[in-house]
This record gives structure tokens, sequence and C-alpha cells, in this order.
């Protein structure tokens, strides 16, 4: 699977092979422009670490979804000094992912309230603190 995007108000097409093996869903760049994530039907999160135009290392392939993944989402960077990462998928789980290390992500928090696929998830402003919502197909 291929992705292209075009960085930093470059007006270069960037066209980088994304190593997902299904359909790709999502991507998402951090405030900073230094992480690329992509999600896909592969029940994979990819982490890319922007260098420049013309390369994109991969420094982290995070599993912990049993189904498709939808959407991604970063957090505002004033809630710690390293990057925090959102996850949703057709498994019913949200999970939140935290840059332990350099380019090293482990999951802090899997949210599984949902009752059917969770199709959408978003951070709230930072000025209303460290909140994320989150929705699915449930009725309730």
């Amino acid at each position: 699977k291929v992705l292209e995007f075009i960085l930093r108000g470059s007006r270069q097409i960037c066209i980088m092979a994304t190593e997902h093996e299904d359909f790709i869903h999502d991507t998402q760049i951090d405030y900073y422009g230094q992480y690329l994530a992509s999600c896909s039907s592969d029940r994979t999160v990819k982490v890319w670490q922007i260098v420049d135009d013309n390369t994109q290392n991969l420094v982290a392939t995070l599993r912990g979804h049993e189904g498709p993944v939808w959407q991604v989402a970063w957090a505002h960077p004033k809630y710690s000094h390293s990057s925090i990462l959102a996850s949703c998928s057709y498994d019913h789980k949200v999970i939140i992912w935290k840059e332990v290390d350099k380019h090293s992500f482990q999951a802090i928090k899997t949210y599984t309230g949902h009752t059917s696929s969770v199709n959408s998830i978003a951070w709230a402003p930072h000025e209303f603190g460290l909140m994320l919502a989150s929705t699915s197909k449930q009725l309730k």
C-alpha cells in the first residue's frame, strides 16, 4: 500500500510505501510534524518519523487491536514530554499509546466500554484538558 502526502507547505508530493498489508483507513501527522501515524484493516497502527520530504522511517508497528483500525489521533503535546496517540477499531476498543522511549510506543490504556465498532475518535482542544471522545454504532 502506498501513501501520498504534501509535507510542510511543500509543493512536492511525497510518496511512501506504508508496509501495511491491507487497506489504509486514516493517517495523521503529529503537532510538530515529526511523526505520521497510519492505521489499516491489517489491525495495526504504524508510526513513521518524518525526516524530510524524501525520508520517512518506520519506527513502530503497534499491535493490540483484534479488528480493522479505523482512525488515529495525536494528543496535544502540552500533556506529555512524549507523544500520545489514540486508535479505534472494529474490535470495540480504543487504545491510547504513549512513546515510552525514543520511537518506542506502549499501550497505556485500553477502553473496552463500547459494544460495537468504534468508528471515530477526537481529542478535545488542549484548553479543556486531556479528553478523548469516541463514537460507535451502539444504541443506548
